[in-house]
């Protein structure tokens, strides 16, 4: 990486991406401290809460509400889970799909939620009634990545079949395809104002779609072209996030198409596992390993700021909650739990 690339300031990352369960495991973990400043010596930690049980294949997929009352999970036993994100509750579970499940996404307003499965549909569900309202056909082999638009009017798909697809929620249509890649898509995104999609595939590029003219505006590859996991737009829309299965995280100017920062530390060689950017004034970047541990790394320094143990298992997915210091992580056939790991400022040790 070049060490010559500026600092990121704060305001170029803000705005001005698997049967019923068992009762959840609880620990004796107090809550989130109040937004205090904190003083100079003071660091971020986190530290497990909530071991949630009731997956019975592996998770694919966390995503926490945009309120953050609530957390989804889903796997390859075919079903979604939802859950209880301040107290590890099991509220609901919800199934439909015909073989296991790959990705969910939330709608912007909470009200819905989509889901994407090997069984090469697309389904939409009613958070508030638990039900299935559509079912999205169209994509000819497995499904395996999908989210909202900021409107929650659109869906962007990707899957096996190499294709982006693009789709209007309400009539349950297919608005364009886009013949995005040369290998299965294993991420998709939009930007902040719905304007861009990005996508990434195991050909290992990552593109910039237009929304409205399905126009592909840029590509990203990396000098070793390493096959990419997963890509989301910075929460301002300048930069991309990008895993790859080289072990390393990428931060892209997409606009000078330079890689401006490096997260290193964890293994993922063999899943494609995702990375997250934090929603707190703590700026971090997270991942799970195949090493069964979750990475945490300093936004602008790169620095491992923790490394979290506990999961007996590669952690496929993870996600981080909206506006609090809390991430979830789950794992694969020899763990199977979902963790809530709570960060709070701790003090160093003299």
């Amino acid at each position: 990486m070049d060490q010559s690339i500026p600092e990121i300031d704060d305001h170029e990352m803000q705005d001005g991406t698997r049967t019923n369960s068992a009762a959840a495991t609880q620990n004796a973990a107090s809550p989130i401290p109040s937004a205090t400043p904190p003083k100079p010596d003071q660091k971020l930690c986190f530290s497990p809460k909530y071991i949630l049980s009731g997956h019975t294949k592996p998770v694919a997929s966390l995503k926490f509400s945009p309120d953050g009352s609530t957390l989804a999970s889903c796997g390859a036993d075919k079903l979604i889970k939802l859950w209880d994100a301040n107290t590890g509750e099991i509220l609901r579970t919800l199934e439909g799909h015909e073989e296991g499940i790959s990705d969910i996404a939330w709608s912007f307003d909470g009200e819905f939620l989509a889901s994407v499965s090997d069984d090469k549909t697309v389904r939409i569900w009613d958070f508030g009634l638990g039900t299935q309202v559509r079912c999205l056909l169209g994509h000819t082999s497995f499904v395996f990545c999908v989210n909202y638009n900021p409107n929650s009017n659109l869906l962007v798909s990707g899957g096996f079949d190499e294709t982006v697809r693009v789709w209007d929620v309400g009539r349950g249509k297919t608005l364009k395809v886009l013949p995005a890649h040369s290998d299965p898509v294993t991420s998709v995104a939009f930007n902040h104002d719905g304007t861009l999609i990005v996508s990434c595939a195991m050909d290992g590029l990552i593109r910039i779609w237009d929304t409205d003219s399905g126009q592909c505006l840029k590509t990203l590859v990396d000098d070793d072209n390493p096959i990419c996991s997963h890509v989301k737009f910075s929460p301002n829309s300048r930069f991309v996030l990008v895993s790859t299965q080289d072990s390393t995280i990428r931060l892209w100017n997409y606009h000078t198409s330079r890689c401006v920062k490096t997260y290193v530390g964890h293994t993922n060689r063999t899943y494609c596992i995702p990375a997250c950017f934090s929603s707190t004034k703590d700026k971090y970047i997270v991942s799970g390993s195949e090493d069964h541990k979750v990475y945490v790394w300093n936004l602008q320094t790169c620095q491992l700021m923790q490394v979290l143990e506990g999961h007996r298992d590669t952690i496929l997915t993870i996600d981080t909650h909206p506006t609090k210091d809390i991430i979830a992580s789950a794992a694969m056939e020899k763990d199977l739990t979902i963790r809530l790991w709570f960060g709070e400022m701790t003090q160093p040790i003299e």
